[in-house]
């Protein structure tokens, strides 16, 4: 069984990948199409997942499962949001990233400020035109650090505060990270909801 994942980032790959080994599903990055990315025109997580897994769908042929998920920080009114992969600008990497949320709280030290959550929103259509996608959604909550912690993960994980383990995100073991993360939990439940439908 071969299914296409809509992004090209080898992280969410590599996640992916590990955590759907059970299904016999190999999954695909839709790179290997040559696909030029879907247009993020969406206003909302689900809005964006929805977009980027229909054209990975038209494009390959595959059923396809796309990730849209972001960090939103509380006292910066949700951002950066649906724009988190982009939030330096478009192509910025993971580090200018980073400095760029660093810069936006630098007015607010104080741990309770610092409230965040990534969220995961997770889509799996069938074929292009698949009227009952099955959508899923999780949040992992936390703060942001003053500064960065850790080497490992991606995006804003060596900024993202684990109250519960008390060290950032990017210090977790990839085990450790996928029994707690935003993506885990929607992965979990989109295996449930594969369960029952199938």
């Amino acid at each position: 069984m071969q299914w296409v994942l809509a992004s090209g980032n080898q992280g969410k790959l590599k996640e992916f990948a590990a955590a759907l080994s059970a299904w016999n599903c190999e999954l695909k990055p839709q790179s290997l199409w040559d696909l030029v990315p879907a247009e993020e025109t969406g206003l909302t997580f689900v809005e964006n997942a929805l977009i980027k897994a229909r054209h990975a769908c038209e494009h390959t042929g595959l059923p396809a499962l796309a990730d849209d998920s972001g960090l939103e920080v509380d006292v910066l009114q949700g951002a950066p949001g649906i724009y988190s992969a982009r939030y330096a600008g478009v192509g910025a990497s993971d580090a200018q990233n980073n400095a760029q949320l660093l810069d936006a709280l630098a007015a607010y030290p104080q741990e309770e400020a610092r409230k965040a959550r990534y969220w995961c929103v997770l889509v799996f259509m069938r074929h292009a035109q698949d009227p009952t996608p099955i959508i899923v959604q999780a949040a992992w909550e936390g703060r942001i650090l003053t500064q960065a912690q850790g080497e490992g993960g991606f995006g804003y994980d060596p900024l993202f505060w684990v109250p519960e383990l008390g060290c950032s995100a990017a210090q977790l073991s990839l085990q450790d990270k996928q029994k707690l993360s935003h993506r885990g939990q929607a992965i979990r439940l989109l295996q449930n909801e594969l369960a029952e439908r199938f």
